[in-house]
């Protein structure tokens, strides 16, 4: 699967109150969720991106508590792939359940400058600054893992795996 869009840059240690303040926790909906994603970090974040942007950060982006409203909210405002040095351990999980496209570059991280366009291909897992013409490599996913984000996360993978059983 393949990924375009403007990349917009947050630095080191992004935890999940600066990626969904805690105080909109009292909702699971996604698109309340959404309404705040990186509300703490920029508040003016939800007016400037587009769907389809991406998110590049530096070192443990999603630290903090191990609530799956963060990836939620990065996935129900649009974000298509997230670009860190590195992921939080849960937060990478979480991310992967729900289908969010995840990508670790510490190149990438360094180099992405907000605004750029990026071209982020999941399966070869490069990413392609189309602004300066760098390709990075991430170490890509197994085929499994793939699939997952592909359906659109956990849930739905096994919905399909039993469906097909069925048939």
């Amino acid at each position: 699967m393949e990924y375009r869009g403007k990349v917009w840059v947050f630095g080191d240690d992004v935890d999940t109150d600066a990626i969904i303040p805690a105080r909109y926790l009292n909702t699971s909906d996604p698109g309340e969720l959404a309404a705040h994603c990186m509300e703490d970090a920029d508040p003016a974040f939800m007016v400037k991106m587009q769907p389809g942007d991406m998110l590049a950060a530096g070192k443990n982006f999603g630290c903090g508590s191990s609530r799956e409203h963060a990836p939620i909210a990065i996935k129900a405002a649009g974000i298509s792939c997230v670009i860190a040095a590195s992921f939080a351990r849960i937060f990478y999980r979480n991310a992967i359940n729900i289908g969010l496209p995840i990508l670790e570059s510490p190149e990438a991280s360094k180099a992405l400058q907000e605004g750029q366009e990026v071209q982020v291909d999941l399966k070869a897992g490069t990413i392609t600054n189309l602004s300066t013409g760098e390709v990075f490599q991430a170490t890509p996913f197994p085929d499994f893992m793939r699939q997952l984000m592909d359906a659109g996360g956990l849930i739905p993978y096994v919905q399909q795996k039993v469906a097909g059983q069925k048939g």
